[in-house]
């Protein structure tokens, strides 16, 4: 390891606004479980979760823009994440933190109806498995367990391969988004196909334009790469309830034409074939 990757980790290890559990699996009775406001936060305000999180400029943005709210950025690449946590530390922000720890285990970290919404923000699509999609059913049945009951789960990305499979995610169990569009930036007056696209209405833009806000008024590096690339963004929100069961789509979806950062462009099958 480089002497630059020790530095951060011995600065993250040091910065008040980082919980760091690299070994989650191992984990039992977190102490921080129920009671990151009174404890971390110091405040009764929402708790808002960035699954994946890398540098974790979104994390900082969204706690710039919205400071009645808390936010906790989620990740387990330290020396990605102390940028954020750098920032938010010399900035003196009080709503905002970081954990890392491996997100396949996040429910051992949040108590029932302790988290109001979860972003994922330019995650990968792993477009070999499905179990590994932050937007699976495998893992909303992990932020079931601790969102409240309605909760907010929003996705922003430049894949359409992940945006595509959300969407028949969502359709499979019949959950009509908040918004969606595949073209953020061209298209922020949310559009909702389900339901209000045939006929949109003033009373839909007008609920969906802070959720809009949010998703344009921040851009991460990489959100501005794909976009110098001429990649659309695509912004989807939706609402997730504690019942019923989750089921998966059945599919053929169509894989991302190009190699996104850290991303394979054919699945394990196509290289076998």
């Amino acid at each position: 390891m480089g002497k630059g990757k020790l530095a951060k980790f011995a600065e993250m290890a040091a910065n008040p606004l980082v919980v760091e559990c690299p070994a989650a699996a191992h984990i039992e009775d977190f102490p921080l479980r129920g009671r990151w406001n009174r404890d971390f936060f110091h405040s009764d305000a929402p708790i808002v979760l960035e699954l994946g999180c890398g540098r974790g400029e979104y994390t900082v943005g969204l706690g710039k823009a919205t400071p009645t709210k808390n936010f906790i950025g989620v990740d387990i690449k330290g020396a990605r994440m102390w940028t954020g946590a750098k920032e938010a530390l010399q900035a003196g922000m009080k709503n905002v933190g970081f954990l890392r720890t491996n997100i396949e285990f996040i429910h051992r970290f949040f108590a029932p109806g302790e988290v109001s919404e979860i972003w994922l923000t330019f995650s990968d699509p792993q477009m070999k498995k499905v179990t590994k999609r932050l937007t699976s059913t495998y893992f909303l049945e992990r932020y079931r367990q601790f969102l409240v009951p309605g909760g907010l789960v929003h996705l922003k990305t430049d894949s359409n391969f992940l945006f595509t499979y959300t969407e028949e995610m969502l359709r499979a169990n019949h959950i009509v988004p908040e918004v969606a569009t595949r073209n953020l930036y061209a298209h922020p007056q949310a559009l909702l196909p389900e339901t209000a696209a045939a006929e949109p209405t003033d009373a839909h833009a007008d609920a969906a334009s802070p959720l809009l806000r949010c998703a344009t008024s921040i851009q991460t590096y990489y959100e501005t790469m794909w976009r110098a690339r001429g990649i659309d963004i695509k912004y989807l929100c939706f609402r997730l309830f504690p019942e019923p069961s989750l089921a998966e789509p059945d599919v053929e979806i169509p894989l991302d034409e190009y190699r996104s950062y850290g991303r394979e462009k054919r699945s394990g099958a196509e290289k076998h074939a």
